[in-house]
């Protein structure tokens, strides 16, 4: 009977060991399973975090324009490139703005440059001949007025162009400045450039520093373009607008320049932002807003 019990307890014992080793060995099958899971998943997250990075990073990449643009036109192209980036957040819009003559001899040069808004046609044209331009690229886009102004509220025996050798002083751009040529023509026409190239002159290197110059009082009258008086209309007045028995609207173009560092990307850009300025009418109402009038030409 003893040996009976012992017998039985032996089985038993064997029984509850077996069963034990199972557990454990199915537990640890459990374990290696699920380590390979988490290794499976962990390894696809990092395949779609790289994949979303990757994606990411191309969307960032932008594409640099460079625009060169007449002095006169910075204040506007600023609100247009303001809202096209916005818009196009994959471009980045680089101004140069200064004299159109200026701008046409740094691209003469080599400096580089994708798109050129010119304040006359003669700078365009000169580049167009140079073989800078991309044929069927140019459009006339604008037309601007010029104007005789005084610092406001200053006095002044001057009423207009006909008789401005009465000012002490007069700020004028340089020749190679389409404002300067726009204003040495008209004193042509007026019969008047010799004398009034006797005058006290304060050349500016562009419109800007014309502006500038009457503004703060440093000239007593200036030629400038009717939007950049109005850009300044609390700092100075209108005494005259030229109309057309003096001389023609200024005419702004606006064209592609061949840019060889430039990617296919790149170009692309240009060309589209080109045809924004030409064909949409939300800039071309902030043109006008700004005194600016549609080239007929």
């Amino acid at each position: 009977m003893k040996q009976g019990k012992k017998l039985l307890a032996v089985m038993l014992a064997a029984m509850f060991a077996a069963g034990t080793v199972a557990g454990c060995s199915s537990t640890g099958t459990k374990a290696t399973q699920a380590d390979q899971t988490t290794a499976a998943e962990e390894t696809s997250k990092a395949e779609e975090t790289t994949k979303a990075e990757e994606t990411t990073g191309a969307k960032a990449e932008k594409e640099d324009l460079y625009v060169f643009i007449a002095a006169s036109l910075k204040n506007t192209m600023e609100k247009i490139k303001e809202t096209y980036e916005k818009d196009h957040p994959n471009v980045n819009i680089i101004y140069n703005a200064d004299s159109s003559g200026t701008l046409q001899t740094q691209i003469e040069e080599g400096a580089q440059c994708d798109i050129f808004f010119s304040a006359a046609t003669k700078q365009m044209d000169a580049l167009k001949d140079g073989g800078f331009v991309v044929d069927g690229s140019i459009s006339n886009l604008l037309e601007n007025k010029i104007v005789l102004i005084k610092p406001k509220d200053g006095k002044t025996e001057v009423t207009g162009f006909d008789n401005i050798t009465k000012a002490s002083s007069l700020a004028l751009a340089g020749e190679d400045v389409p404002v300067g040529q726009y204003a040495r023509k008209l004193f042509t026409n007026l019969g008047t450039l010799d004398q009034v190239m006797k005058m006290e002159i304060n050349e500016g290197a562009n419109v800007t520093a014309v502006l500038t110059a009457v503004a703060e009082g440093s000239n007593e009258v200036g030629v400038v373009y009717a939007t950049d008086a109005a850009s300044m209309a609390d700092k100075v007045e209108i005494i005259a607008e030229a109309d057309n028995t003096m001389i023609d609207p200024a005419v702004y173009p606006v064209g592609l320049i061949i840019d060889k560092e430039a990617s296919e990307g790149q170009a692309k850009a240009a060309a589209d932002f080109k045809e924004f300025l030409v064909n949409d009418e939300g800039v071309m109402k902030l043109f006008t807003d700004a005194g600016f009038a549609k080239s007929s030409k």
